[in-house]
């Protein structure tokens, strides 16, 4: 077995989704193992994977963890200690911490999107030194390039790649929705409020591939006296720019809460 998945929620569903409509690995050359057993279930009739169980993580060649961290310390007494390379996309647990609860020296950390479905991650990677040596990095490199980009990361700035990259796609549905809202505000039909805005930022992200600074796009649709400096004078009067900082600091906070084991929320599947 190439590659046992555990964890089949909404991110480990993503990267399966990505990874076999690419054809990076072929459903047979898979596990799936979830701490719910209809969850998997339903993963593997919807991908063709098979469903493996914990005694089978011995044959797998590299062991990929989709959890949420706080069902960590639970996974890893049993997922742990095997030979395969360990891949992460546990949000604030570090490689130290992954390397002491899997006992193994071979531990890839990596943080991708929602956004792996459609093939445009951007997902971090960080590795330890044996597993750089095994070709696990590598390994990871070519999993997760095939939903999108990658970047290797210093694993200190790991928590802010996950609170502006990984978090950023949920401000931005946000913003589309106060968008769409201002709309029908205003007067249009909740569906067209709801495409403009949708549109609009796909048209936004690939205005603002062509130029080198963000601010240049702002420029050119602001005309002397119009509508859009008006805008722009609403959104900065209310803090506009200062809250979604704010909010890649609270994320990012948040992230090495949660590599010091302070609880969440939720500890089910990614």
């Amino acid at each position: 077995m190439k590659l046992a998945m555990i964890g089949t929620g909404k991110l480990g569903s993503a990267l399966l989704a990505g990874m076999l409509s690419r054809g990076v690995l072929a459903p047979e050359d898979m596990g799936l193992l979830s701490r719910d057993p209809q969850k998997t279930g339903r993963a593997a009739e919807r991908f063709g994977a098979p469903v493996i169980g914990r005694g089978d993580l011995a044959t797998a060649e590299y062991i990929l963890l989709c959890v949420q961290p706080g069902a960590f310390q639970e996974v890893a007494a049993w997922a742990g200690g095997h030979p395969a390379g360990y891949i992460s996309t546990l949000a604030g647990v570090t490689t130290g911490a992954l390397r002491q609860r899997l006992g193994s020296g071979r531990v890839v950390r990596a943080m991708p999107s929602l956004a792996a479905t459609i093939g445009r991650s951007q997902t971090a990677l960080t590795a330890t030194p044996g597993a750089e040596a095994a070709g696990d990095l590598a390994f990871a490199r070519g999993l997760f390039g095939a939903v999108g980009d990658t970047y290797d990361i210093p694993e200190a700035l790991f928590d802010t790649f996950t609170g502006m990259s990984a978090s950023g796609l949920a401000y931005t549905a946000v913003f589309a929705e106060a968008l769409a809202d201002g709309g029908v505000r205003m007067g249009l039909p909740r569906p067209l409020a709801n495409e403009l805005a949708q549109k609009l930022l796909v048209s936004s992200g690939e205005l603002l591939a062509e130029r080198p600074h963000p601010a240049l796009l702002k420029d050119e649709v602001c005309s002397p006296g119009g509508t859009t400096i008006a805008g722009i004078r609403a959104l900065e009067r209310s803090g506009f720019r200062a809250s979604v900082m704010d909010a890649v600091e609270a994320a990012t906070r948040r992230g090495h809460e949660l590599g010091r084991g302070e609880p969440e929320t939720e500890t089910g599947d990614s």
